[in-house]
């Protein structure tokens, strides 16, 4: 089975979605954001977004940690960028990426609610400034991140399901 990264900004549900999924499958969970340096971590919690050569060592542990699960797994990384993207396909041939696309204002709000986590509400909108879109991409799937998650989760397995026997 390929592996599969569920993206998009902060507070789409990566990580609800990735559990779901990853417990269905009976695969491993990576969650990306155990992966940031302590400095990064630092800047993200003081509200300062990451620039590419931030994330650059992060995205290169992710694909290592991709290219060690050759049986399949399931990541959660914000994936914003086309070039982020690709380096995780690079290394990972087959790659499916499960985009959960969220309005501003439900990320914003959702992000305000969640108080266990670094990511400063702030910085929102420089994700969403960040983004760009992945859907036209090959192996991407489309998901409104405002639906209950085990509708999510059912139609990330039937498109995987049906990824795999096409």
């Amino acid at each position: 089975m390929p592996s599969l990264i569920v993206m998009g900004v902060a507070g789409c549900g990566k990580s609800s979605l990735a559990r779901a999924i990853a417990e269905a499958q009976g695969l491993p969970l990576i969650e990306g954001d155990d992966h940031h340096s302590a400095v990064n971590r630092a800047r993200m919690a003081q509200g300062i977004a990451l620039t590419d050569a931030d994330r650059q060592d992060w995205l290169a542990t992710l694909g290592r940690l991709l290219q060690a699960q050759p049986q399949g797994v399931v990541l959660t990384c914000s994936a914003l960028k086309r070039s982020y993207r690709d380096q995780l396909r690079a290394a990972s041939p087959g790659l499916r990426f499960a985009f959960l696309d969220i309005t501003r204002a439900a990320a914003a709000q959702r992000v305000a609610a969640r108080s266990s986590h670094f990511f400063s509400a702030s910085l929102v909108d420089s994700q969403f400034a960040t983004l760009e879109s992945p859907l036209g991409e090959p192996g991407v799937l489309r998901l409104d991140a405002e639906l209950p998650l085990g509708t999510l989760q059912r139609q990330v397995q039937q498109w995987l399901q049906q990824e795999t026997t096409a």
